[in-house]
């Protein structure tokens, strides 16, 4: 059984200063460099503009939109080159046909060469409610994760578990910080999967470790992980595989809005599949996992 098994536990102590590394600097560009918050947290409005000019550059639209007095103003080009976001800070008590009106300026500079495709305003006291509802729902999955993974385990099987998920949600926000990638709700939609995803992938190795655990009593923790974690290799490495082909399309061919919720999602897969190896397992070995110990367990 354990002639073509790959040595996993022989990297546990490596892999494990590289994640406190990866956390510690996630926590540290967390604390004191921050978020980049989008229009959904901060307010604001957001259009997404198509133009019918070619010769229409993103110097020309930043140039109309910042005589306009709307403070900090961002274009981007995204998808086709005629197509653009602006993004900018929504002041307080702006006239109900604001939009209209920025039309009509935007009119002058660029003549009737251009669309409004979509636009959305967020006004500070919503965009407030919706930061505390998003860090609220990642807040009350972890608390409904740790629940359910301490009835479904014993409380050592637990804490290798949401010590996964932490590293998972942490790192994944920390690339954020570190890349200065906006955060919106679709992206609070991403981390919710990832625990998701996460904690999927560890519960699955679990149960085969619970299982070897009854059969063999004289076969340490250290080397029962690297076994249960080869057998369910092969379903790890199809299930994360074929979700990536498929966040992959989405992330190449998706265009630039479901971009940052696409590469989260990639993210997540990539460092949950490895937090479940390499996070959850390690802890069952620090803990001293026996036989023992699902069978104290059961008896209780």
């Amino acid at each position: 059984m354990e002639k073509n098994n790959i040595p996993f536990n022989l990297f546990y102590k490596k892999f494990n200063y590289l994640s406190l590394s990866l956390i510690f600097v996630s926590i540290l560009f967390l604390l004191f460099k921050g978020l980049n918050y989008g229009v959904d947290f901060k307010g604001g409005t957001l259009i997404e503009l198509r133009t019918n000019d070619n010769t229409i550059s993103i110097s020309d639209l930043r140039k109309s939109f910042t005589d306009m007095n709307l403070g900090d103003v961002s274009v981007k080009n995204f998808g086709n080159d005629n197509d653009f976001i602006v993004k900018f800070e929504k002041k307080e008590n702006l006239e109900e046909n604001f939009i209209e009106n920025l039309k009509n300026e935007l009119k002058k500079d660029l003549g009737n060469s251009f669309n409004f495709r979509r636009v959305e305003s967020v006004g500070p006291k919503v965009s407030s409610e919706l930061l505390k509802s998003g860090i609220l729902a990642i807040f009350l999955s972890l608390g409904a994760m740790l629940i359910y993974i301490w009835i479904r385990f014993e409380w050592q099987f637990s804490l290798g578990a949401i010590a996964a998920i932490f590293h998972d949600v942490i790192i994944t926000l920390g690339f954020f910080s570190i890349l200065n990638l906006e955060i919106n709700l679709s992206i609070v939609a991403a981390v919710l999967t990832i625990v998701g995803y996460s904690m999927n992938d560890t519960v699955v190795i679990f149960d085969r470790v619970r299982e070897n655990l009854k059969k063999f009593s004289d076969i340490k923790i250290f080397d029962l992980t690297n076994i249960s974690i080869n057998e369910t290799l092969s379903r790890t490495i199809i299930t994360s595989a074929t979700t990536l082909l498929a966040l992959l399309s989405i992330f190449i061919f998706g265009g630039e809005i479901l971009k940052g919720f696409s590469f989260a999602m990639i993210l997540g897969v990539i460092i949950g599949t490895y937090s479940s190896i390499y996070i959850a397992n390690p802890i069952l070995v620090m803990l001293k996992v026996s036989q023992k110990t699902i069978l104290k367990e059961e008896k209780e």
